[in-house]
């Protein structure tokens, strides 16, 4: 997709095989950008249909939106635990849903253009940055204003088709070390017997020790001074 003045959008990420993907991205989106990221990262990797039917049971809130590190302040809930959160801490943040929800509708009509399968899409690559901060004011006491501003975000996702399996190969016999052979060897069946042969490998022969030469002693009418 082009932005205006017909400059082409970069995106933090390139798939690997761009035959085999689309794209879709959102800019300047009027919704919480901590949400909107929590969000994101609970679908990343996963499966197209898995995703929008995830998305879909959080607005029902029979999931809910695990999160990880935007989490101060924020409530613990039991559904939280079967999303694989160690906090326990979990949302339901509807209007990041919706949003992602719209952007993955998106970005499947892109792959049905380009005449992919649209099962074998998963979500490869997603990413949510901060926007710069609409400002407005609030009217406080005494006379004074305060800050009242929004978080807006730009996000972009990328799906792809899954690769293909590669078929397992014939497994090959483990190559033996001249060591490894010689035990084999040794330790080989003997038929004859029916015993398992317990045999070392061969190993040199030691040379026995030359034999000591023996001294004639003398009797003693015989000693010479």
């Amino acid at each position: 997709r082009k932005a205006g003045g017909g400059a082409m959008v970069k995106y933090a990420s390139e798939p690997g095989n761009a035959q085999r993907s689309c794209k879709a991205r959102g800019s300047h989106m009027r919704v919480s950008f901590k949400n909107t990221r929590e969000t994101a990262m609970a679908i990343k990797r996963m499966g197209l249909k898995a995703a929008q039917k995830y998305l879909g049971d959080v607005l029902d809130h029979k999931r809910c939106i695990p999160f990880r590190r935007f989490c101060g302040g924020v409530g613990r809930t039991a559904q939280a635990k079967n999303e694989g959160s160690t906090n326990g801490q979990g949302r339901w943040p509807k209007k990041s849903v919706e949003l992602l929800l719209s952007m993955l509708k998106n970005a499947e009509s892109n792959a049905e253009v380009k005449g992919l399968d649209v099962d074998a899409l998963y979500v490869s690559h997603i990413q949510v940055n901060r926007a710069p901060a609409q400002r407005r004011r609030t009217y406080r006491a005494h006379g004074r204003m305060g800050p009242y501003q929004s978080s807006p975000c730009h996000v972009e996702l990328i799906l792809s088709e899954k690769d293909e399996p590669v078929p397992k190969g014939d497994a090959k016999e483990a190559k033996l070390t001249k060591k490894q052979l010689a035990i084999k060897r040794a330790s080989a069946w003997d038929e004859d017997e029916g015993l398992l042969a317990t045999h070392h490998p061969p190993t040199k022969a030691r040379r026995p020790p030359p034999p000591t030469p023996r001294i004639a002693k003398l009797p003693r009418g015989d000693e010479t001074n």
